[in-house]
């Protein structure tokens, strides 16, 4: 599958904005402007993007902990998620989610979630819900190696598998989970291989390629809009920060595993592809670059003039 350059420059700065996102958030966090931790998602860019480049606005998503990046890459307004992770009410949730509650039902995104392996149930659900409606929607359930260990991951792809649900379970394997090595607390070779019992068809790819994700993301979206059933995709990356902001990262992972991780970052691997192709230049990536970094100043500033919420709403948004 051949994407077209102006698909590929949509891919790159997608990825940066959410890199210069997670970088504002690593500032307005040291600089005491939010409360709380955030996990961020520097070094993943090529998952979420590659994934929902693939995907329709009317396509569900469920995150993670480590869910901003899916969130900005399925279209999530930047000013409503800065405000979101500073508590204040111009966010997607009237600044009452916080990091890992960002949801916008108007794009898909039906929320990230605190609880590891949280959004398996509700992904499925997500996709019963549209078979039992008769659309071709389909759903998208992020979720990381750690998440790969929860009893619900096996549950939902057997009821996937009874009903032929149109759901994509996407691994983020990016080879730790919180500070213990994958390979230290999950068995077997290749997580992917675990929906072969279901008889759910599934495939490994290099997370920090975008455009292999989203090859493999669109061939799964086309076998779920036909009625075909679901996919596993596992998908190889690395965060090149800690578990969470107050995490430095450096002393249970190697410095040269570091290095060599952060030598093929995501961004820069897909900006050398079109420059090498010849589909961009180097000038009209740069431009890409400044209007990001705009973006990105203007969604900061409005945050940052935006009023926390008023105590007399204390009790509302609690129940649906």
């Amino acid at each position: 599958m051949s994407l077209a350059p102006e698909a590929m420059i949509k891919m790159y700065r997608a990825m940066l904005r959410i890199r210069r996102f997670e970088e504002q958030i690593w500032e307005v966090y040291t600089s005491g402007l939010m409360h709380g931790l955030a996990h961020l998602y520097i070094g993943e860019e090529a998952v979420a993007v590659g994934v929902c480049s693939a995907l329709r606005d009317d396509d569900f998503i469920t995150s993670t902990h480590r869910g901003h990046g899916h969130c900005v890459a399925k279209g999530g307004n930047l000013e409503a998620m800065m405000a979101e992770v500073m508590g204040r009410v111009t966010g997607h949730c009237r600044g009452k989610g916080g990091s890992m509650h960002i949801a916008d039902m108007s794009v898909g995104i039906l929320g990230a979630n605190g609880i590891v392996g949280g959004g398996f149930g509700i992904a499925t659900g997500a996709a019963l819900s549209a078979k039992q409606r008769g659309t071709d929607q389909v759903a998208v359930c992020f979720f990381g190696d750690g998440a790969s260990n929860q009893g619900i991951f096996f549950e939902v792809m057997n009821f996937a598998a009874i009903w032929n649900l149109p759901v994509i379970y996407v691994c983020e394997n990016n080879q730790y989970g919180e500070y213990t090595p994958t390979g230290n607390v999950t068995a077997g070779t290749s997580i992917a291989d675990r929906s072969t019992p279901f008889g759910i068809p599934n495939t490994t790819v290099y997370g920090n390629d975008a455009v292999a994700v989203h090859e493999a993301t669109a061939e799964a979206v086309a076998r779920a809009r036909n009625g075909e059933g679901a996919t596993l995709i596992e998908c190889n990356t690395y965060r090149h920060r800690g578990h969470h902001v107050g995490d430095p990262g450096e002393d249970y992972r190697p410095q040269e595993e570091r290095e060599a991780w952060m030598e093929r970052d995501p961004i820069h691997l897909l900006r050398q592809k079109m420059i090498d192709d010849k589909l961009a230049s180097e000038a009209e990536l740069d431009a890409e670059v400044r209007e990001v970094d705009s973006e990105m100043a203007n969604a900061l500033t409005a945050a940052k003039a935006a009023a926390y919420p008023d105590v007399t709403e204390v009790n509302d948004h609690v129940y649906a």
